[in-house]
């Protein structure tokens, strides 16, 4: 499979989607837009909050965040560092061996609850490791941004990306079609098949 689609074997198949980038897939200067998008709730914020022991109420009471001068709460920014690496990973880091860290983490404007997240990252370097020849380390500059275009968060990350060929694979489990689950999914039954 390797970042390839390629075509299952069923008859009834499709393609693979997208596997992600291998070291040998980035270039510095490319950006990559990220598809999803996330819109944050307040069972996100509070959840993640509480979950982490934070215990800064600016996060979870909305009578103590009406008394600030944002009026509502804000969105715990270590959610907000999750959120926009996540939205990364099937661009950046499918393939990752280790994440080696954050670095620059800014964050410019405040994230609140209902505002929808979108993000993109820009290659910064990459390089053959030096200790590992199945890898290589790529830097990337992330941002996230909301619906309307204001920046929630800026950083730089640097991981260990597999050379194509190299580490795990994904499962090459295909579908197997008896008579039952052809039936069920409208499709012919031919004589002769497995029930």
């Amino acid at each position: 499979m390797n970042g390839q689609n390629v075509a299952a074997t069923s008859p009834y198949g499709g393609t693979v989607s997208w596997t992600g980038r291998y070291f040998e897939d980035f270039t510095v200067g490319d950006v990559y837009r990220h598809p999803l998008g996330r819109t944050v709730t307040a069972t996100d914020n509070a959840w993640l909050t509480l979950l982490t022991q934070n215990t800064a109420p600016l996060h979870f009471d909305t009578c103590y965040a009406a008394q600030t001068e944002f009026g509502r709460p804000l969105v715990n920014s270590t959610l907000t560092l999750a959120l926009v690496t996540g939205q990364s990973v099937a661009d950046v880091s499918q393939h990752v061996m280790a994440n080696l860290g954050w670095d620059r983490v800014r964050l410019p404007n405040p994230l609140f609850e209902g505002d929808t997240v979108y993000s993109q990252s820009e290659v910064l370097a990459t390089r053959p490791s030096e200790s590992r020849p199945n890898v290589g380390i790529v830097t990337v500059r992330t941002v996230g941004f909301t619906g309307e275009g204001r920046i929630v968060i800026t950083f730089e990350r640097t991981l260990m990306v597999y050379r194509r060929g190299h580490g795990p694979r994904f499962a090459a489990v295909q579908p197997i079609w008896d008579r039952r689950s052809l039936a069920a999914a409208g499709l012919p039954v031919e004589d002769g098949e497995q029930s």
